[in-house]
C-alpha cells in the first residue's frame, strides 16, 4: 500500500511540474514580445485560433494531435513536449533529493520547492536566449531572489562562499569582454552573478567550466558543418544553465572524483 500511494505521490508531482512548464512555455514564448502571460488563452501562433482545454494537456495533447495544430494543420515544435517532460522529471527529481520521509512516505518540503523554482527559471533563461539571443533582466532577479531564499534553505553553503560566488564567474567574464567585445552577452555575466549566490563559488566555477566545455565543442561542431562562421555568435545562456543545474546536483561528486587525481 505504502509503494502505490508513493508511486501515486510521484505520478501527481510529475504531472504538476509538467503543468507548470506548460505554462513556462507561455512565458517562454511572450515575454520578448512583451505580451502579457498572467491574462489570455493560449493560442496558435501560425493561424491564431484559441487552443481549447483539451489542446493543452501535457505531452498528450501533442501526442495525440501528432505534433499538428487541429485548426489549421500547421506543425507543432517538439520543443513544447520537452519542455513539459523536463518539468515533469525536474519535479520528480526535487521530490526525490530533498523531500522529507516519514515512516518512509515523501514529504514537499521549502528546500524542493526552491530547487525546482531555481530549475524553472534556469529552463525559461534557456530557451528565451535560443530565440532572441538575451536574458531579460526580470529571470535575473528571479534567480537572485531564488539565491536568497537558499541562504536559509541550505545553510551548508556558507554565506562567504555564496557573496565571493557573485563575483568569482561574472567579474571574470566582465573583464574578458571588456578585452575582447562580444565575447559574452550582458546577461551571462549578470546571470552568473545572481546564480552564484545560489551555487557558491566552487560549483559557480565548476558551472562554468561545464558550460564552456560543452559550448566548446558545439561550436566547434558549427564551424566545422560551416554552419556558423568564427565571428558569429550563438546563445550561451543554454550552456552556463546546463552547468548550473549539474553543478549543483553533482558537483561535489564531480570535484571530488577531480581532486582523487591529486591524493598519493
Amino acid at each position: 500500500m505504502l509503494y502505490f500511494l508513493e508511486t501515486l505521490l510521484f505520478v501527481l508531482i510529475f504531472l504538476f511540474g509538467a503543468s507548470f512548464f506548460s505554462f513556462l512555455n507561455v512565458v517562454i514564448y511572450r515575454l520578448p514580445g512583451k505580451i502579457s502571460f498572467v491574462g489570455g488563452r493560449s493560442f496558435c501562433p501560425i493561424c491564431g485560433e484559441t487552443l481549447k482545454g483539451r489542446d493543452m494537456i501535457p505531452i498528450l495533447s501533442y501526442l495525440l494531435l501528432r505534433g499538428k495544430c487541429r485548426n489549421c494543420g500547421a506543425p507543432i515544435s517538439p520543443r513544447y513536449p520537452l519542455v513539459e517532460a523536463l518539468g515533469g522529471s525536474f519535479s520528480a527529481l526535487c521530490l526525490r533529493q530533498f523531500g522529507n520521509t516519514v515512516e518512509g512516505f515523501y514529504q514537499i518540503t521549502l528546500s524542493a520547492v526552491t530547487v525546482f523554482a531555481f530549475l524553472s527559471i534556469l529552463t525559461t533563461v534557456a530557451f528565451i536566449d535560443i530565440d532572441t539571443m538575451e536574458i531579460p533582466n526580470g529571470l535575473v532577479l528571479a534567480a537572485a531572489g531564488c539565491g536568497l531564499v537558499s541562504v536559509f534553505v541550505f545553510p551548508d553553503i556558507t554565506l562567504l562562499s555564496r557573496i565571493i560566488g557573485v563575483f568569482s564567474v561574472s567579474v571574470p567574464l566582465l573583464l574578458i569582454t571588456l578585452l575582447i567585445p562580444g565575447a559574452f552577452g550582458g546577461g551571462d555575466i549578470k546571470l552568473m552573478g545572481a546564480c552564484g549566490l545560489f551555487l557558491g563559488w566552487q560549483l559557480s566555477l565548476l558551472s562554468l567550466f561545464l558550460a564552456v566545455l560543452s559550448g566548446g565543442l558545439y561550436g566547434g561542431g558549427l564551424l566545422a558543418s560551416g554552419k556558423k562562421g568564427r565571428k558569429e555568435h550563438f546563445a550561451f545562456g543554454p550552456f552556463l544553465c546546463a552547468g548550473m543545474g549539474i553543478a549543483f546536483f553533482c558537483g561535489n561528486e564531480i570535484l571530488n572524483w577531480y581532486l582523487g587525481f591529486f591524493q598519493f
